[in-house]
Formats: structure tokens, sequence, C-alpha cells
């Protein structure tokens, strides 16, 4: 029996080091990757195995928590990694990919392979092809692929048919790390295991949803890839939509892969298509300005004086289904925010009358349910309860959760599953190209638009700030109010740590 070998295109990249070694690592210290493997980094940059282990023991000591380093662990950890340096982009290369491959395997035919696409998208449908054509793509062998898969509907399926002319479609990973994350997993047992809730997860009880999905840091080094990329393709046709079909889907009839991304499509193919008024008013995009500390957009490295690459998307979503008819969905992401944070605020519909008096005289007659996906990951219930004393005055109170109470998330808690699950061939937290289709189907006419109005608005926002006002203008149309949410989960009454 082969031994297992992981495949690293762009080992030397940002990915790796910030996300997928300290991943790596952490299934080791834990035991879940064990026995004889090997972990193959592949670049552009020169690096010997020794220089290349050298350099990766570095980069571990600097992405992982303090209290999660073992020494002993690490330098083991280390020595199962090797490196080839070769342009993944040429053909020719891949032989001696193959020959290091089988070198590894004790001279045998690898049959037990999982190759990463931690590179630029320009790669995405290169190498497969080279692949294929050295004879790596057998049936031991598995592919992730990271997001965004495609720029728009026609590259989707370009690379869909690519990738399936090189493998099988349960041999493709297309991965999104916001479906590894324990909170948002949590999302689903907390929805499906619990009968308090899912009565009311529909139009009846739900007024509209919020998700939103920021951070305080511009694009740093990114220039390059963001400025042909932009927001809409970076987060909102992968990681928000997946959010939007975590929180809207049916109960699968049993929890397995396919029946959970049967669901995860029909979502998909339920949201309302926009219309051209949709496409004007019900999306406000945006792009951070300088400020007095941090540099605007067109100032960063690699990017265009006059681009108008967005930075920021807020968008109002429709589900044409009988649970969702009606509920808004409101979705946003940003760079350049005051604070990182994810979160699904779900609104539900107000009491029909007020009948008591509230502090101050504002009263808020609609509970909130706060599911936070990172950071200070919990869930928060506000509820409306009566204060102490004479009278009656009611005001509003939250129950909360915190996984700090459960000892907390290890760090590279989202990849080190999926590439847990990918090692076990357990495709259910992965993207299916059908789920691809349909996603780019729905957010396909917004780049259409975009380009058919080429001076359609895209407005300033000063960095630090919660984006443009137009999109409050948006949300104002339901009688609502984005909930701008403070780093901290809980005491938010008391001070907001940004």
């Amino acid at each position: 029996m082969n031994k297992f070998s992981m495949i690293i295109f762009g080992a030397s990249g940002d990915l790796t080091k910030r996300k997928l070694m300290p991943a790596l690592y952490s299934l080791y210290k834990e035991k879940r990757l064990e026995g004889d493997f090997s972990i193959v980094g592949v670049g552009r940059t020169s690096y010997s195995d020794s220089e290349y282990r050298t350099y990766i023991l570095r980069e571990l000591q600097a992405f992982i928590k303090a209290e999660e380093q073992d020494e002993k662990l690490m330098d083991e950890f280390i020595t199962h990694l090797c490196y080839i340096s070769m342009d993944p982009a040429l053909e020719s290369g891949y032989t001696v990919l193959k020959e290091r491959l089988i070198e590894l395997s004790g001279g045998e035919e690898p049959n037990d392979l999982l190759f990463y696409l931690a590179t630029p998208p320009s790669l995405y449908g290169v190498i497969p092809l080279h692949l294929k054509a050295v004879g790596l793509n057998g049936q031991g062998s598995r592919i992730i692929v990271e997001k965004p898969f495609g720029y728009d509907l026609e590259s989707a399926k370009l690379l869909n048919a690519t990738y399936a002319s090189v493998f099988e479609e349960h041999q493709i990973y297309r991965i999104d790390h916001f479906l590894g994350k324990e909170t948002a997993q949590n999302l689903l047992a907390f929805r499906f295991a619990n009968g308090i809730f899912e009565p009311l997860w529909n139009r009846n009880y739900i007024d509209y949803v919020e998700i939103t999905a920021v951070e305080n840091l511009g694009i740093e080094e990114r220039g390059g890839f963001y400025d042909t990329t932009g927001a809409l393709r970076d987060m909102v046709q992968n990681h928000l939509i997946q959010l939007v079909a975590l929180t809207a889907m049916e109960p699968p009839a049993v929890f397995n892969a396919d029946s959970f991304r049967n669901e995860v499509v029909k979502v998909y193919e339920s949201l309302t298509p926009l219309t051209e008024e949709d496409l004007h008013e019900h999306i406000v995009r945006g792009q951070y300005t300088e400020n007095e500390e941090k540099k605007g957009y067109r100032q960063e490295k690699n990017v265009v004086p006059n681009s108008r690459t967005e930075t920021y998307i807020a968008m109002k979503l429709g589900i044409s289904n009988w649970r969702w008819s009606g509920v808004p969905f409101y979705i946003r992401t940003g760079k350049q925010m005051p604070t990182k944070v994810t979160e699904i605020v779900v609104h539900f519909r107000e009491t029909p009358h007020q009948m008591f008096n509230c502090p101050e005289g504002t009263c808020s007659r609609a509970n909130k349910l706060i599911l936070r996906i990172q950071p200070n990951e919990g869930i928060v219930l506000k509820i409306g309860l009566k204060v102490p004393g004479a009278g009656f005055e009611v005001k509003q109170v939250t129950m909360d959760f915190s996984y700090d109470q459960l000892g907390g998330l290890p760090s590279g808690d989202a990849y080190a599953r999926l590439i847990e699950d990918c090692i076990h061939g357990d495709p259910t937290l992965f993207t299916r190209s059908d789920a691809v289709e349909s996603s780019w189907r729905f957010f396909n006419p917004v780049l259409q638009y975009w380009k058919d109005h080429p001076d359609s608005p895209l407005y300033g926002y000063p960095a630090g700030t919660w984006g443009p006002l137009e999109s409050e203008a948006m949300m104002h149309e339901h009688g609502a109010d984005w909930t701008n949410p403070c780093k901290n989960l809980t005491n938010t009454d008391q001070y907001c740590d940004l």
C-alpha cells in the first residue's frame, strides 16, 4: 500500500504559510495525520528540502499560537516536508514531480495523492491538464481548488468541463473555508437539532435576515489579484451565498454529502432573479478611500490609479419558495471596516401590540438571534424582560452562549477540518459543480450590468467606517437598519470593542 502524499502548488505563498501548514501541523499534533506520509511543496521559489523545512518551521512559529506549539513535534513534523522547484504553468516539470512521488512511494506508482492548488486562479485550469498528461489523475488522486472558481458563469462552466475531463466529481474538492468553521456547521445543529426554533424558521415569524462578513484590513499585498477580482467574486459568490444557504436550506432527509449538497443547490436555484430595479437600487458597491492613518484602495500597491474595483458590496436578496417568500436577506462584505466580524442576524417579527413601558420611551419589540461565526464565536438571543422594581418597564436583555465555555476553538480549525475530510474522502462540506454554476447564474447579471453601465455608482467610504451611507438607504426601504457589530459578542450595551 502506498503512503499518503499531499502536494501543495504555491508552497512558498501566503496561504500555505498562514493557513495550510498550521492546519497540517494541528492534524499531526492531534494524531489525526499519522503514519508514513509526505507533504510535497511545489513552487517557483528555489529551495532545497532542508531550506524549505527551515522556512516552514520559522513560519509555524510565527502563525501558531504559542500555547499550541510543541518544539519536539514541530521538528518531527517538518521531516515529512520536501520541496520541488518548478513552474506549475509548464508541463515539463511534471515528469520530475511524478518521479519524486514514485520515489516517496518506495518505487511504486503513487495512488494516494491529494493536490492542493494554493495558486493564482489563472493556474486552476492548467494544473489538472498537466497532471493528466503524466498520469497523476488516477482513482486514488483528489484535488482541492481554492476560490474563486471562475470569474463568471462562462469561465466557471469551462473550469468545470476541464476538471470533469481529468477527474471524476467525487475527486474534486472546491473549498470554502467558511464551511470548515465549527460555528458555520453549528448553525445546522442549532436549526435541526432543536425543536423550539425550526417551527419559527420561516416567513411567518422572521421579518428579515442580515449576513455580514467584514474585515478591518485592506488588500495588503494582494493588489494584483484583488484589482481583477473585487468583493463580489472574492466573497459574495462563494462565502456569503454559502451562509445564505445554511440559513435558508431545508433539512436534508439524511445528513450525508449528497443530501446536504442537494439542499444547498435548491436554495441557489430558488434565489429570486434580479430585476433591473434590483440591479440599480438594491446593490450598493463601494471602495475605501484614505483617511488620516490609512491609505485608500487606489493608493495600494499594484492597483491602477483609476480603479473601479469594489472593496465593499451590499445586496438585497430574495428566495422564492414557501418558507422564505417575502423575507429579504441583506448581505454585505467589505475591506477596511471598523472591525473584523462575520455574523448572521435573524430579526423576528415584532409583537403586534406594545403594552408595556420602555426605558427612555424606546421599545425594541422584535427579538433578534445573532449567530457569530467569528471572532468571539457564539450565539446571542435578545428578548424583552421586565426591569426590577415598581411599574412595568421592559428592557431587551440577552441570553448568550460562547464557545469559550467549551474551551474555545483551536487555531487552523477550518482548514484542518476540511483537509482531514478530503484525506478521508468526505465531500460534504465542499462545493459541487452544479452549486458553482447555480451561484454564478444568479450573480452573472450583476457583473454584466456593471460591464454594460461603466458609470454605475461606485461610492467612496473612508477607511475605518461602515461603508457607503447608500447601503443604509437600501435597508430603510424595509424599515430596518444594519446591525453594525462590535468585536465583542456580549455586553455590547456596556462597551464596543473594535
